[in-house]
């Protein structure tokens, strides 16, 4: 069966940003995962979150000859305020979930190339020396997530226990995105300012959202991802910056479009499918519009 975003996304829409007005894309956030030989449980290639070694270290080693350098969220969000103008090519490597093959598998690569990046833990599983699991495999233990920020490894929150947070109460939630932040400002002894969503982001529900986000901000975040397909512009909320998927079946080819692009169409699509979720669990809950306020 044909990839159809692929041959959407190379056939389509790459070759009209060429004809477009201004062919100035926004800052590429990847979104990785595991690195890691893991057998896909979805058969779509879209949905997959893992992407071998070998896969990756092409991706790496692809991103040093395109000339890219790699920027912190902190620094996106700043690079986001300023006009459009030609500026040098930048990218922001996200790894979600604290897996341990981080430190196994991605991070000797990305020295290869001085290239940094930003993990997201889910503080309750990891260990203080001994890793714990999370979804079948194993996590960064502290003193690991420690060696990596003292290489420069930047850290943020990806909440306690993972959570879709749209299901929990709004005291719930603010435990998950206040504890997580918290445990790692402990254990690191620095401050955290950037937090991942887990899960699919509910953006169809504008209360959720907005509680959501002001409770990020009292908490003392200033910045966030989210899986929102597309590259981070001025349209989008520093909270919950768009981000693009990366997995094993990006080849050069499809890796190059994403990071002009020509990849963000997809959030049209993504939207739709969400409204009928957001209707089938009836809309947001009184307590979220009074979060929301």
């Amino acid at each position: 069966m044909p990839r159809l975003d692929r041959l959407a996304t190379l056939y389509l829409f790459d070759p009209l940003r060429h004809y477009a007005l201004t062919s100035e894309a926004g800052i590429p956030i990847l979104m990785y995962h595991t690195i890691s030989e893991a057998t896909e449980r979805r058969t779509h290639p879209y949905y997959w979150t893992a992407t071998t070694p070998a896969v990756f270290a092409n991706h790496m080693r692809h991103l040093h000859e395109q000339n890219y350098k790699t920027i912190s969220l902190l620094e996106a969000v700043s690079r986001i305020k300023i006009p459009s103008v030609k500026q040098e090519k930048v990218v922001v490597l996200t790894f979600d979930d604290g897996y341990q093959d981080f430190f196994t598998q991605a991070y000797p690569i990305l020295g290869e190339y001085g290239f940094g990046a930003t993990v997201f833990l889910p503080t309750a599983y990891i260990g203080e020396t001994t890793p714990r699991s999370f979804k079948g495999a194993d996590c960064l233990t502290w003193d690991q997530v420690r060696d990596l920020n003292r290489a420069g490894i930047h850290f943020g929150s990806h909440t306690v226990t993972h959570p879709q947070l749209r299901t929990l109460s709004v005291e719930a939630v603010r435990e998950e995105v206040r504890c997580s932040k918290e445990t790692i400002e402990e254990k690191l002894g620095s401050p955290v300012k950037s937090f991942a969503y887990p899960y699919a982001l509910p953006e169809t529900d504008r209360a959720f959202r907005r509680g959501l986000r002001g409770m990020l901000e009292e908490v003392g975040y200033e910045a966030g991802v989210s899986t929102i397909i597309g590259t981070a512009d001025q349209s989008g909320d520093r909270f919950f910056m768009k981000r693009l998927p990366a997995n094993s079946a990006d080849d050069r080819r499809l890796l190059d479009a994403k990071l002009a692009g020509a990849y963000d169409w997809l959030h049209a699509i993504q939207y739709a499918w969400k409204l009928p979720s957001a209707r089938f669990l009836g809309g947001p809950s009184p307590a979220w519009q009074n979060a929301a306020k």
